[in-house]
């Protein structure tokens, strides 16, 4: 995926990790670029600004500014990263049962823009996460009032583990990345955008590992709207409520 090249970085998405038809998944890609940079997303957030889409199987160069990374292709920036000080709320805790459970509510069952997307997608089993977000019972503890909270039952796949046996950043980071944006799925009138937002920004910290074929809860909460900016908030946690990784996430809805 990443390659050195002289005194350059080139990373090449494979077509697996896609999110729009022909483009990479957001989160996916926002992981792989927070995990080259120190501390790699774990002793403090990485900010990662996705500015256009990144396509599949091509060679796209990463430079390395001050404490940012960079990928471009020819003169345009695709995607930006950068270290933040600051704390991230998660959603939540939604037992493994009670997330499973909400799959069932998953709207994407039903009609799916981006059915190939590797998180969120209608892909087979163990080709794609799976992972499928539906709105939770008013039974979670102290939820804010009004707020939109989806959570879907994670079960890790087998063959996402990279050459060590260890599932990478990245794979956590597309976890989180999908959930946001179906948090705002009811608060449309029709209950469907006329067309799918796009992911403009996504900030997340990694706390724990991943482990194949391991049982986790994705929780995500819709955290309010300006204009054709849609914001929401992401946490994957273990079975027994620890938090493994947490986002905030801003997504562009396209103009009508």
């Amino acid at each position: 995926m990443t390659a050195a090249a002289g005194l350059q970085t080139v990373l090449t998405v494979p077509k697996r990790f896609r999110g729009p038809e022909g483009t990479a998944n957001g989160g996916w890609i926002a992981g792989t670029l927070a995990g080259t940079l120190t501390g790699g997303g774990h002793d403090s957030p990485v900010e990662v600004t996705l500015r256009r889409p990144v396509p599949l199987e091509s060679e796209l160069p990463v430079e390395h500014v001050g404490n940012a990374v960079v990928l471009s292709q020819g003169d345009d920036h695709l995607v930006e990263a950068i270290p933040v000080a600051e704390t991230l709320t998660p959603p939540p805790f939604v037992r493994f049962t009670d997330a499973a459970r909400a799959e069932a509510g998953f709207p994407g069952r039903h009609g799916h823009a981006i059915a190939g997307c590797f998180a969120c997608g209608l892909r087979e089993p163990g080709d794609g996460l799976r992972i499928f977000p539906g709105p939770v019972d008013n039974t979670v503890d102290n939820p804010v009032d009004g707020a939109e909270l989806v959570a879907a039952g994670w079960r890790v796949p087998f063959n996402v583990t990279d050459e060590h046996g260890v599932v990478p950043d990245s794979i956590i980071w597309a976890a989180l990345d999908c959930a946001t944006g179906w948090a705002h799925y009811r608060s449309f009138p029709d209950r469907r955008p006329i067309q799918p937002p796009l992911l403009g920004r996504l900030t997340g910290q990694v706390f724990r590992r991943v482990y194949p074929m391991g049982r986790y809860s994705v929780v995500a909460r819709a955290e309010g709207r300006d204009g054709r900016k849609l914001f929401g908030t992401s946490a994957v946690y273990e079975v027994d409520g620890a938090l493994v990784a947490a986002a905030k996430a801003t997504w562009i809805l396209p103009r009508g």
